[in-house]
């Protein structure tokens, strides 16, 4: 079994920063891509930043120059960078990973809050 443990959110002021990760634990051969993914209340989920095994990236528009994706593979680890960040990036930021063990796994972590306030 492969498991995505996500750490770092809490309460931020706007304008802040916050390091999100996420580290896979079990049987791993590789990871192929990982991705970001955050959910607001009575939103739809939506994809936030996305990093391949070569580690090329691609972000949402709406955290562009704003957020930075980055990967260890000697840790299994994916991390989220957040800077400058608003009120609307409130959310619970969820981790997702391709995996190759034994099997091929698509794996979700639990998700970790972020809330942004004054």
């Amino acid at each position: 079994q492969v498991q995505l443990v996500e750490s770092g959110g809490g309460l931020v002021q706007p304008g802040g920063s916050l390091r999100l990760s996420c580290a896979a634990s079990g049987i791993i051969f590789t990871i192929n891509g990982m991705d970001w993914y955050r959910q607001a209340p009575g939103k739809e989920r939506e994809l936030v930043a996305t990093i391949a095994k070569g580690g090329t990236t691609n972000y949402a528009d709406f955290v562009r120059g704003r957020f930075t994706i980055s990967r260890d593979d000697a840790k299994n680890t994916v991390y989220l960078q957040m800077n400058s960040l608003k009120p609307e990036d409130t959310a619970v930021y969820y981790c997702y990973a391709d995996v190759m063990s034994y099997r091929y796994f698509q794996v979700w972590g639990q998700g970790t809050l972020v809330t942004v306030s004054s």
